[in-house]
This record gives structure tokens, sequence and C-alpha cells, in this order.
């Protein structure tokens, strides 16, 4: 998929072709047999069948599961040749946070679809190396591909589908990567509305401090006054307290957008006006919540790519002046361990 920013509809953050999408099996079969619940109010967790090994860890389950500021999170959607699954955690040493795309409404594909063709043992060993470095790991939702307000799909539905997969492939939550541009650019409320009713209805599902649960918003949703249902301002004045915090894109919105430390963090430009790290805290977006999102290369995304010499000084600006909420990147394996060192390197040293 091609992408070219504009005023009117800011790009998503696939700008590549998703050759790699793979033709979702057990889990996506399963989903998709679902389909025709969309509409219920809600889906018994007992319906999905958990494993053994599923109902134990949702009842094991340690209490504060969710990282601590700061956080460092990178996507995975690409295919890797010979992996299934995440990579050896040492390739991701340095983050907190691992998040497998897509989960789609009509199934699971990329990398969240390899994760259900793992056994339960082999996810359970995954899970134990990530945990002992310190990383969580989780299914991003939607992301470009999907249009989920748009194609009329029921939030409260699509939330119990959801949330249970979770819980059968033994996660730790979900990240809500929403890019219905179409929906937001309405301007009639209706994006807002759905993803207000999505987020209450994962977070009854997916309990505060035991699952994690993030919104991925690009950065120009928060700016006042450019949408008429007010974007993600309006969702984070409604379950904003729900939302552990965003993972902030920060790139394909044109060529000279958040391109230099004081683009990113401080003054914006008039295409996306008070847009800018601390301009989203101006507008009462928590800064502990503010990640901020970046491409790994040139090639991740249409614009906005910051070498991370330039980006670890920028973190660290945005440090001295009181943030520590943490950075996202897209994607593996074209940023690793390597290039998230080098971004923590002056602010925060491993």
């Amino acid at each position: 998929m091609t992408c070219k920013a504009s005023r009117s509809r800011p790009c998503s953050r696939k700008s590549y072709p998703r050759s790699n999408m793979l033709g979702f099996k057990r889990i996506g079969a399963i989903l998709l047999g679902l389909s025709s619940l969309w509409t219920t109010v809600a889906v018994p967790l007992e319906a999905h069948n958990l494993t053994d090994t599923a109902r134990s860890f949702l009842t094991t389950r340690a209490k504060n599961a969710v990282p601590s500021a700061p956080r460092f999170v990178i996507y995975s959607d690409k295919f890797v040749s010979g992996e299934t699954g995440p990579p050896p955690v040492s390739m991701v040493q340095g983050y907190n946070v691992f998040a497998l795309s897509f989960l789609l409404t009509e199934g699971a594909f990329d990398k969240a679809e390899e994760w259900t063709q793992l056994t339960d043992a082999q996810r359970s060993s995954v899970k134990s190396q990530y945990a002992a470095a310190g990383i969580q790991i989780i299914v991003s939702l939607f992301g470009s591909t999907d249009a989920p307000t748009s194609s009329g799909a029921d939030p409260v539905a699509t939330a119990n589908t959801m949330a249970a997969f979770v819980k059968q492939f033994n996660l730790d939550g979900v990240d809500v990567d929403y890019e219905d541009f179409n929906a937001i650019n309405a301007g009639d409320g209706r994006a807002e509305q759905w993803l207000t009713d999505f987020t209450r209805q994962l977070r009854n599902q997916l309990p505060q401090g035991q699952f994690i649960l993030t919104h991925a918003p690009v950065a120009p949703w928060f700016s006042p006054g450019k949408f008429g249902g007010g974007a993600y301002l309006t969702v984070n004045q409604n379950v904003g307290s729900l939302i552990d915090w965003y993972n902030v894109q920060f790139y394909n919105q044109g060529t000279s957008e958040y391109t230099t430390c004081s683009g990113l963090l401080t003054t914006s430009s008039g295409t996306w006006p008070q847009s800018a790290l601390f301009q989203i805290a101006a507008s009462g977006v928590p800064l502990s919540k503010l990640v901020i999102g970046k491409p790994a290369t040139t090639g991740d995304a249409s614009n906005g790519f910051i070498p991370t010499s330039t980006l670890a000084q920028c973190v660290s600006q945005a440090k001295n002046q009181g943030w520590s909420a943490g950075v996202m990147v897209w994607e593996f394996p074209d940023a690793a361990a390597a290039w998230i060192q080098d971004v923590r390197s002056i602010a925060f040293p491993e």
C-alpha cells in the first residue's frame, strides 16, 4: 500500500505492500466463524475453548504486569525467513514491549498468525525467555488494512473476540492500531464513539494492571480543531484513564513533519498544529503516556525518519524537560537491539 500525506488524510504506519500477508489458519478460522456474533453484546470466554495452559495463565497471572515508564516498544510484522513468531530475545534486548502484528477483524495475520502456529509449550518457552529479559509480548490490532468502524464491526463483540485471543494465546495485552482514516475524517463522531466503546469493553475483559492496553494514533489526531469528532483528543477524554499509554506515530504525515527535535517536541507545522509532543500534552493528554514513535529506516515509512543519533538527542532534550514515557519503533528486523541501544544511549542508557 502506498499512501501520500495530505491535510485531509494523514497516512497510516505502513507504506509498503503487504506482500507477506499470511493466510489465517486455526485461530483465523475461529475468529471468522465468530463473525456472525459481531452484533451480539458478549462472547462468553468458555466459547473459545481455552487450552489448559491458557486457563492456568489466567488464574496465575501476576498483578501489575504493565511495565512502568519508560516504555520501549517494537512492532514486528515482516516475514523473516526461518523464523516463526518472535526472534531470539537477544535480538530485541533493550525493549520492554514486543508487538506481534496484526490481529484483524477477519482473523490473525503475519506475526500474530505465526504466534498461533507455535505449540503451547513453545509459546510458554518464548514467554519465559522474554519475561526474564523484562519484555512483554502483546498483539497489535487492525493496522492499515482494517477499517472496523467503516466496515460496520460491532465494537463490543470485536473487543470480546480480540480479548479472548489474548487470553487463549497467553499474551500480555493489546495495542490498538486503529487506522480507519475515513471514519475519523468524516467528522461525525462515529469513529470516536466506536473507539470509546471498544476500549471500554477491552478493559472490561483485560483488567487494568494485569494486561497492557495501548493505542497507536498518528500524531495529527491530537491536533485541536482539525477533526469534527475531536479524533484522539475525544478518545483520551472519554477513555484515556483506561489506556496505559499512546504509541504516537510521528511519521507518514509529510516530508518535513516531525523531522527535527523542535518539530517533534515543541513546535509542529501549521499543517498539523499543536501536534508535537509537548503541544499534545498541553491539550490535556498526560505527558507520561506519550511514547515517541518513529520508523527504523527510511524504507519503513513514507517520511518522518530521524537517524538514531539525532533521535537520541531529541529524546534527551525531552527528558530534560520532564518527559520519560519512552520510544516506539516500526519495525523489526530493521530495528533491533542496536537501534534501541543507540536511541537510549544519552537519556536512558542500559
